[in-house]
């Protein structure tokens, strides 16, 4: 039998109801573009009301005060030229260009402190960090050429490194939740209670460990508030990075060793896990693709058996499709893909 256009060559060997179940395989395969082009466009429209949404918020809180220290700062440096008859205007926009210059290369012009040690073997290790991770906080970066050039490279083979790590550990974490929760289920025979207690208790730990004990050494080695050092550990971990909040940036006070090597560990661990909750919200949120596989060990062993797709999305056994023979061995795969491969052994009808 010739093979009708558009279907693989593979399904004259089978009988007519296998053949008319693959075609409607591949039509419905075929239509599934145009069904997911009004999912997208609907994504793309809340993706950009969600952007929208932000703008308006930060426009309203922050414009106000933004004018508010402009004006403060234009008051300030006015008064200073009417108290000081001495200074000019270009005289003291150059100092304070200056001054800014000088913060921004990890230089302070407060009292005797002239070098916070920013380009030091720690302050090093922590760019390091935060280059890979992709945080850039912003409040240094190289100024030689040479450096330059040498973070590029440093960057391009660092951050896909970066990502290997942060997989391998969440993969780790993941194994860890799985082993904990089969081991609860297989001893209360409820593996459904057990997956919600290991993933709320992982959730729970997590945040524990990782944004609300962490904010409380950040209070003791840097003055801040609470709600600063809270609001500085998620912007780390979610890489966000803003740069207004950075430690070891006080000249006033002194840093242990240990406290930025602490920090970068704590980076690291604190971006797996974030890594691992946000791909679970990601599972929640995304419809999973269709997909189907069957084998089988051997032909003693064999039993006629396809895959079919249960309406909570889980894979069921149900019988073959009339017109294929079960004594030979017979494999169906089907993909997201608008592609469906058929293949029977034996006389078709």
């Amino acid at each position: 039998m010739v093979p009708g256009p558009g279907l693989p060559a593979s399904l004259a060997l089978c009988g007519p109801r296998a053949r008319a179940a693959a075609a409607a395989a591949a039509a419905r395969d075929l239509r599934a573009p145009e069904r997911a082009a009004p999912g997208t466009l609907l994504l793309l429209l809340a993706y950009l009301a969600y952007l929208a949404l932000g703008t308006g918020v930060f426009w309203v809180l922050e414009g106000p005060a933004a004018r508010d220290s402009s004006a403060r700062f234009q008051r300030d440096k006015w008064a200073l030229l009417r108290n000081f008859t001495c200074l000019d205007g270009p005289a003291l926009d150059s100092l304070i260009r200056g001054i800014i210059q000088a913060y921004q290369s990890g230089d302070i012009v407060l009292g005797n402190t002239t070098s916070m040690g920013r380009w030091e073997f720690v302050g090093s290790f922590f760019f390091s960090v935060s280059t890979i991770t992709t945080i850039g906080y912003g409040n240094l970066s190289p100024r030689t050429m040479a450096a330059r050039l040498f973070c590029i490279f440093f960057a391009l083979v660092g951050i896909p490194l970066n990502l290997v790590v942060l997989n391998r550990l969440g993969h780790l974490m993941q194994q860890g939740m799985h082993r904990c929760a089969r081991r609860l289920g297989g001893t209360w025979q409820d593996p459904a209670k057990a997956r919600w207690l290991v993933g709320s208790s992982t959730l729970l730990s997590g945040l524990l460990f990782f944004l609300l004990l962490p904010p409380l050494l950040f209070c003791h080695m840097e003055g801040w508030s609470y709600v600063e050092s809270f609001y500085f550990a998620f912007i780390t971990l979610s890489t966000v990075g803003f740069g207004d909040y950075v430690i070891g940036m006080d000249p006033s006070r002194r840093y242990p060793l240990w406290y930025k090597n602490t920090v970068s560990l704590w980076i690291l661990f604190g971006m797996a896990w974030l890594a691992l909750i946000i791909k679970l919200i990601l599972s929640l949120l995304e419809t999973p693709g269709r997909s189907y596989s069957y084998h089988h060990s051997s032909k003693e062993n064999f039993k006629a058996q396809s895959w079919r797709q249960s309406p909570d999305g889980e894979a069921e056994p149900s019988s073959p499709q009339p017109g294929c023979s079960p004594e030979e061995p017979m494999g169906i795969i089907q993909h997201p893909e608008p592609s469906t491969q058929v293949q029977c052994s034996g006389e078709g009808n």
